[in-house]
């Protein structure tokens, strides 16, 4: 067992044991680790996904040690508004995933359900609320979430507001797409300002949002020509770096630091080799634990994903002129709202972009949505004669997932790719 391996076993110990004094000490190794990216960074991964990895590294170091210096929010809870006030937002469903590195979403989830919490909640919402319900998580001033796009959400921040006293914003995220839905979300937009300018002291400047919105529209197109780019280069990551990509179109997006990255990333790729291999598309979550799934996408030169929905689930400009009605427009329009025959659309969409020659759709445990959903999306990319693979698993608890039939069913599929009179 290696250092790092054992201060992993230690802090595990530490949290069951001694909750409060676990945290400090998982702060800490958060902090080695974005040194350790620092100095010492991945040699698998390519000089574009080590940078991302320590920027993602570093919203979480550096805010998680400050309880001022950011909000709790879920993955669609407008960052930008955030940024307005310096404020970070880390989302709860990426904080679980982190959690993950000390081995302690098995004893996290477990502590949510001997509280009562449901078996049937999302595992991401489980780890989280277990964190709390330990006692081995700190608290910030505030928090934000959506109604976008698990029903967990609300009952997840009214839960911490209970348990923690953490008062929370709630959007409501109208369902239907037309004008009188857009300006009841826009108020509402507008009323979080308000909150966070009371409860912050700091005056929020409408003009501060507009550079934020601009930055933002040059990072998506930057987002989009790496992508293309990506179908034509191999450049060398981990499946964990979709998750990165995730963190920093949700969270970091308008920042110029996730925007310098992105457009170093577009340069760097250029200098890696054409890539030949099999060019995937990922659906929905992305289990970056699950070992069979690792040795096929992790620096493998035969197969590569090359986007993933949940990095880009909206993909239009945003009118700076008029930001509050923008960012509504932007959340309204996501390609998790609304109906899922309007999500399968889209990600066909994004598929004649990309041109993948697969489609991989992971149906995380407890998400109704995917789950259902599937069907017709497999049916779109039938239209596109896309094969797509429809993968169950647990984005989260290793115990919800089989990796043994996992690899089966992957190999089997994988093994098909690019063979004539393939069934889609």
């Amino acid at each position: 067992m290696n250092v790092v391996d054992k201060y992993i076993d230690h802090v595990r110990k530490e949290v069951v044991q001694e909750s409060d004094k676990g945290w400090e000490k998982m702060i800490l190794g958060f902090k080695a680790n974005k040194l350790r990216t620092k100095f010492l960074p991945k040699k698998n991964l390519s000089r574009g996904y080590q940078k991302l990895e320590r920027l993602m590294m570093s919203l979480v170091a550096d805010s998680l040690g400050k309880e001022d210096t950011y909000v709790w929010g879920n993955i669609f809870a407008p960052c930008e508004i955030m940024e307005c006030f310096g404020l970070k937002t880390l989302s709860v469903e990426c904080l679980s995933c982190f959690f993950t590195g000390y081995h302690l979403e098995d004893y996290f989830i477990d502590c949510a359900q001997n509280g009562g919490i449901a078996p049937t909640l999302c595992s991401y919402h489980k780890t989280f609320v277990g964190a709390v319900e330990s006692g081995a998580i700190a608290a910030p001033k505030y928090s934000v979430t959506t109604s976008l796009s698990c029903d967990g959400n609300l009952n997840t921040f009214r839960y911490l507001e209970k348990k923690l006293g953490v008062p929370f914003g709630f959007l409501d995220v109208p369902y239907a797409d037309d004008e009188d839905s857009v300006l009841y979300l826009a108020d509402q937009l507008r009323e979080l300002t308000k909150n966070l300018e009371e409860k912050f002291g700091v005056r929020f400047r409408e003009e501060k949002l507009r550079e934020i919105l601009a930055i933002e529209n040059e990072t998506r197109r930057d987002l989009k020509e790496f992508l293309r780019l990506q179908k034509e280069y191999f450049y060398p990551g981990e499946l964990i770096c979709q998750l990165y990509l995730m963190m920093g179109s949700h969270l970091l997006i308008g920042t110029e630091e996730f925007r310098d990255v992105l457009k170093f990333m577009i340069e760097d790729i250029k200098s890696y080799p054409k890539f030949t291999g099999k060019r995937i598309l990922w659906v929905h979550l992305l289990p970056f634990y699950q070992e069979s799934l690792r040795e096929y996408f992790n620096g493998n030169e035969d197969y590569q994903v090359i986007a993933s929905d949940i990095v880009l689930d909206y993909m239009e400009d945003l009118d700076v002129t008029d930001p509050f009605r923008a960012l509504s427009q932007k959340i309204i329009h996501n390609v998790f709202n609304g109906s899922y025959r309007h999500k399968a659309e889209t990600i066909a969409a994004l598929a004649k972009e990309v041109s993948p020659d697969a489609v991989i759709h992971f149906c995380h445990w407890g998400c109704k949505q995917a789950a259902g959903g599937s069907v017709l999306l497999k049916q779109e990319m039938q239209k596109l004669n896309i094969p797509m693979l429809i993968l169950d698993g647990d984005g989260i608890d290793k115990r919800n997932s089989h990796d043994g039939q996992m690899k089966t069913r992957l190999e089997a599929f994988l093994e098909l790719i690019g063979t004539e009179d393939l069934p889609c």
